[in-house]
């Protein structure tokens, strides 16, 4: 079945742009799709592979060497000048989410160099797509550590694995796209500063527009062939357009008027690091290439900017990207490059080539992180109920989960993990993991003189093969369970309330945990944020958490224990840490605290962090006591904060010490 056409997909200008000046310089470091679902950010990505130019591949290598220029230490050569070759189309790889680092970056056969002392490496996904383009949907849901992988290698243009002491290099270069829902979690800010790229795109809301994304998708559906020979032609100009800017793109001159320009444009928006230079300045150059120009202009510092810098100007997870139109086009002033600006008019050849300010579609200027945020404030909504605003966050304990587990990769809790250090060997029923040479060795050893051993090397079998035993740490859920009653909107303790939870939030966010939030008030409780990746969604919904009403701990703490019930079913690898904000009251219905301390016997065996919020000098420690029966630590609110901690360490040492 054909693939559906690139020039068919309505609208989205901003990522056809993108994809194309990606696809005319590799060197712009690939582009960050970010958008809600169902948006067809897949199905233009996976469309854009037909329109690169054709490859010539030396015969037999799996790594896709050019035979003008081949890799001079290719795994499969050396390629000798004017080796047989082939013409293939460009490929699509996909690197699915579950996959194994094995598996993106290729293994080494440790069986034959034991034997034979040769290096036998299979390769991996990146050495698939060398020369191509490397597809990760849901890139924010992928590891850590392979999407480090993957950014070093499209930014280094190879791939290097190193298994017990043996090495293999291999070119990766590869135009790298990756796409994501912002609802399901972001990436950190120094994964995502090492994309080229980024658009945001967004379903229309014009009916008509929509009618035309229906219409046109039934008639792939029901005659895919057809309806990709009707857009065939309009796909051939724009992959004649993109060679033709790839030819032009050596001789484009990026002059010193331009570089200033760049400079002036990133430093007016505090960015970090030289990348965002580095990428503006390649992708001025790609766009001037593909609008036809010889030489850099303003326009195309102007487009650069709008695609390189909005997710470099996030500071925290809870800012949301995007850059102001009115402080890009000073900063442009400011450089002040001289009357070579041919206006924006000048959109360059074939579909697509729009600068994204045409379309309207950058976020408002109250979305913008520079602008201010509206908050909620201090005064009373209805009834009796109040919504109090957060203070600023700081840096927050850590809290971590009793004993050693085995989930996903994370940085909070003691966990077996598939990398961190070495602490045993795996029991020989263990098929999988990272090989243990040592432990190899002493389970080959045995058998050398019934194998028939009669030169150097080791006869090692499968069954000799023993992994090693490693741990690390794991990403928890953590699910907070906060007390929204009346009390706790008394003597402004509401506002630090939020201000501690939301700095567990970023804590959260930097140890790729999976948060929840509980609330109860009233006579009831409710589950405010269903466990997520996404601490952004758990932040946005604790700043508008209204106050007000009686406090039902026990409900609270029964919604708590049904939650975690059923994420030990969704989810059980992951284990769970309760932090339950309150003062400890249960004033809600009859017998209220006997139901509480009931309520509490069903989370027991869970980690968990009472934080303590009762405040002034009269204080009756009922919080402390509900720590007693939870077998929690119970935390006051004023030492959440690390540095109070600190100094609480600084100061015993010294009476010891005195």
């Amino acid at each position: 079945m054909k693939p559906y056409p690139f020039t068919a997909v309505v609208g989205m200008p901003d990522l056809r742009l993108a994809l194309i000046l990606s696809s005319i310089s590799p060197a712009v470091g690939g582009v960050l799709v970010r958008g809600e679902k169902g948006t067809a950010k897949s199905t233009m990505v996976r469309a854009l592979a037909g329109l690169l130019p054709e490859l010539d591949v030396v015969d037999g290598c799996r790594f896709s060497c050019d035979p003008v220029a081949p890799d001079p230490v290719c795994p499969d050569g050396p390629h000798a000048a004017g080796a047989p070759a082939h013409r293939r189309p460009a490929r699509l790889v996909e690197l699915p989410v579950g996959a194994a680092e094995d598996r993106v970056v290729g293994s080494l056969n440790l069986e034959k160099a034991l034997a034979a002392g040769v290096t036998d490496y299979q390769p991996g996904l990146l050495a698939a797509a060398n020369r191509g383009l490397l597809y990760v949907d849901e890139v924010n849901l992928l590891h850590d550590h392979l999407v480090d992988t993957l950014l070093d290698a499209a930014a280094m243009g190879r791939a290097t694995v190193e298994r017990e002491g043996v090495s293999v290099s291999h070119a990766a270069r590869f135009v790298l796209i990756g796409t994501m829902n912002p609802e399901e979690g972001e990436l950190r800010p120094q994964l995502l500063d090492r994309f080229g790229l980024t658009v945001e795109v967004a379903s229309s809301r014009e009916p008509e527009q929509r009618v035309e994304v229906v219409r046109r998708r039934l008639a792939y559906e029901a005659d895919p062939d057809g309806f990709a020979a009707t857009y065939a032609a309009e796909d051939a100009r724009l992959a004649t357009d993109i060679e033709a800017a790839q030819r032009l793109l050596p001789s484009v001159k990026l002059p010193d008027d331009a570089l200033r320009q760049i400079a002036e444009v990133c430093a007016s928006f505090e960015v970090d690091g030289m990348r965002a230079d580095i990428v503006t300045a390649r992708t001025a150059v790609a766009h001037a290439a593909w609008a036809g120009r010889s030489e850099v202009t303003t326009d195309d510092v102007r487009v650069a900017a709008r695609l390189a810098l909005p997710h470099r100007r996030r500071r925290n997870p809870f800012d949301a990207p995007g850059i102001s139109e009115d402080q890009l086009e000073q900063a442009l002033q400011d450089a002040d490059p001289g009357p070579q600006d041919p206006g924006p008019e000048d959109d360059g050849p074939g579909s697509g080539s729009q600068p994204p300010a045409a379309e309207g579609e950058q976020p408002p200027a109250g979305d913008q992180p520079g602008a201010p945020q509206p908050r909620p404030g201090d005064g009373s909504g209805s009834g009796q109920q109040k919504t109090v605003g957060s203070g600023d966050t700081f840096r927050a304990r850590v809290f971590r989960v009793k004993g050693t587990g085995e989930g996903e990769r994370g940085r909070r809790s003691r966990a077996l993990t598939d990398t961190g250090r070495t602490i045993g060997v795996q029991p020989p029923s263990v098929r999988e993991g990272r090989p243990h040479l040592v432990a190899t060795m002493r389970a080959a050893a045995p058998h050398q003189r019934s194998r028939g051993r009669s030169g150097p090397g080791l006869l090692v079998r499968s069954q000799d093969l023993r992994f090693a035993l490693r741990e690390g740490r794991e990403g928890n859920l953590v699910l907070f369970c906060v007390d929204a009653s009346g009390s706790m909107g008394a003597r402004a303790r509401m506002r630090e309330v939020k201000s501690a939870v939301l700095s567990l939030l970023l804590d959260a966010y930097q140890r790729r945990d999976k948060v929840g939030l509980v609330t109860f008030r009233g006579d009831s409780a409710e589950l405010a944020l269903p466990p997520t990746i996404s601490v952004e969604a758990a932040a946005a919904r604790l700043e508008g958490l209204p106050t007000g009403g009686r406090t039902p701990l026990a409900e609270g703490l029964l919604e708590a224990a049904r939650v975690l019930r059923v994420e030990a079913i969704r989810d059980p690898r992951r284990r769970p840490l309760l932090v339950l904000v309150t003062d400890g009251r249960a004033t809600s219905g009859a017998d209220a605290v006997a139901r509480s301390q009931a309520a509490a016997a069903l989370l027991t065996g869970v980690t968990t962090v009472v934080m303590d919020c009762e405040s002034g000098r009269m204080r009756l420690g009922l919080a402390a006591e509900l720590a007693g029966h939870l077998g929690a630590e119970h935390v006051p609110l004023a030492d959440v904060a690390a540095e109070t901690l600190a100094s609480a360490v600084r100061e015993r040492t010294t009476g010891r010490a005195a």
